[in-house]
């Protein structure tokens, strides 16, 4: 790993090797550069922060305190934000972990199960969870991304179409049956979002933590819901 680069889930929770030189690669502009047949779909200015989702809780593990410069692609989405440091979530840090220079990461569209959409309410910013599946754990990795309805909404519309048509497009990188097949050329022909501001992704491949304490690390009492996100920076 790059000392400009962090991953997805930031250390400790993150689930790429030390080395293994995964993250976005970007230019001289702390701009994405496209994998060879790539193509950028689009650009948004959003917060995120990471998560631990459980079967009746959610941990926020860290946020970054500034927005980010998102990147959204055919093949993925990621994040830079320069000149930052990562503010890691509840008791027991030791302080802000301060990053060099850059903080960066994406997911790749092989990996979300799934996405959840809370719309602004009393105050708080909408929030779109991109939520992937974990090998041994019950416990769900996800990136939020927070800003106004009239930007999460339709990034919420591009990211199901653009992950939908990726693994249709891909059937030697996803193993999907007929009926996952059908479910997803549903999603890239649906116009909203879907009923209860959750979508299912068929055919997501689970993500693996780099080590397996980074699953059990002790849970913060006072770690906040997710839809407290967009009220911290």
């Amino acid at each position: 790993m790059h000392d400009d680069v962090s991953p997805f889930f930031i250390a400790p929770h993150r689930f790429d090797a030390v080395d293994d030189g995964t993250g976005p690669v970007l230019d001289r502009r702390y701009e994405l550069v496209p994998d060879f047949g790539e193509h950028v779909l689009d650009r948004h200015r959003v917060d995120v922060a990471g998560y631990l989702l459980g079967p009746s809780d959610a941990h926020r593990a860290w946020a970054l305190p500034v927005p980010v410069a998102l990147t959204v692609t055919d093949h993925r989405l990621a994040y830079v934000s320069a000149g930052t440091q990562l503010a890691l979530v509840g008791p027991g840090q030791r302080g802000a972990a301060r990053l060099p220079g850059l903080v960066s990461g994406q997911i790749r569209w092989q990996w979300p199960s799934r996405l959840d959409l809370l719309p602004a309410a009393g105050g708080d910013l909408a929030t779109l969870l991109v939520v992937c599946d974990a090998l041994r754990t019950i416990r769900q990795p996800a990136l939020a991304l927070v800003g106004p309805d009239d930007r999460i909404g339709p990034l919420a519309r591009q990211l199901r179409h653009a992950i939908a048509t990726f693994r249709l497009v891909r059937p030697e990188l996803v193993d999907l049956s007929p009926p996952e097949r059908d479910a997803l050329a549903r999603l890239t022909r649906t116009a909203s979002f879907g009923g209860a501001g959750r979508v299912l992704l068929p055919g997501a491949l689970p993500v693996e933590f780099h080590s397996r304490d980074d699953y059990y690390r002790p849970r913060h009492a006072d770690a906040p819901p997710y839809g407290a996100a967009s009220g911290q920076r």
